[in-house]
């Protein structure tokens, strides 16, 4: 017998291949922070059936088992956004996957869910819009991490050459509409690696 129903809205952040007649999901909520959800997947689908996928935002009604133990079941779900386009790039899709995890894999405390609940909306509908995916994941993985309280404008800031360090600062303060260039992204790319390595290197953050 299932246990009592818990009704929030979250973002898939990643979907394993199902086994047997369950598909396991892990989400995002604003309220409750990263769940793991256990979706029934039957042979065939009623035409209102909403079938989550990776990187949907939905409103979702979740149970757990009596005993309290265990994954949440899936009992409804009612989709709010599909940023199918990032299915489309493969750069967005590596990128939308490296922030999924991101937020997968890191504890976020309650007080951070609802800031990290918005990032992922924003920078999932920037992807699948065909921004930039290096410069989309240079600002989500410097907003994940400042927010986090991690000291990045004080030490990894000044650890970078002059250079770099201006041109970190000139692409974390633009908006996304202004970095369409070519050499943005590439920018973009080099400097997300030292933050990956900086991240890695003095932080607990777990990055990809």
């Amino acid at each position: 017998m299932p246990g009592p129903a818990l009704s929030t809205d979250a973002l898939v952040l990643q979907a394993r291949p199902p086994a047997e007649s369950f598909q396991t999901l892990t989400v995002f909520s604003a309220e409750h922070g990263a769940l793991t959800v256990l979706q029934r997947v039957p042979k065939k689908f009623p035409p209102t059936r909403v079938v989550l996928a990776l990187f949907d935002e939905a409103s979702l009604t979740l149970e757990t088992p009596r005993s309290g133990d265990g994954p949440w079941f899936l009992k409804e779900a009612r989709l709010i956004a599909r940023p199918e386009g990032i299915g489309r790039d493969y750069a967005a899709l590596r990128r939308a996957s490296a922030l999924a995890a991101l937020a997968a894999r890191n504890p976020v405390p309650a007080e951070s869910r609802p800031a990290v609940a918005a990032l992922l909306r924003t920078a999932f509908a920037a992807f699948a819009s065909g921004a930039p995916p290096d410069v989309v994941w240079l600002k989500s993985l410097w907003r994940f991490a400042r927010d986090e309280g991690h000291p990045l404008r004080q030490q990894w800031l000044p650890s970078l050459p002059a250079a770099s360090r201006a041109e970190a600062d000139r692409l974390l303060r633009t908006p996304l509409a202004g970095l369409a260039d070519a050499k943005d992204s590439a920018a973009a790319e080099s400097l997300a690696r030292r933050l990956e390595a900086y991240l890695c290197a003095h932080t607990e953050m777990i990055v990809e």
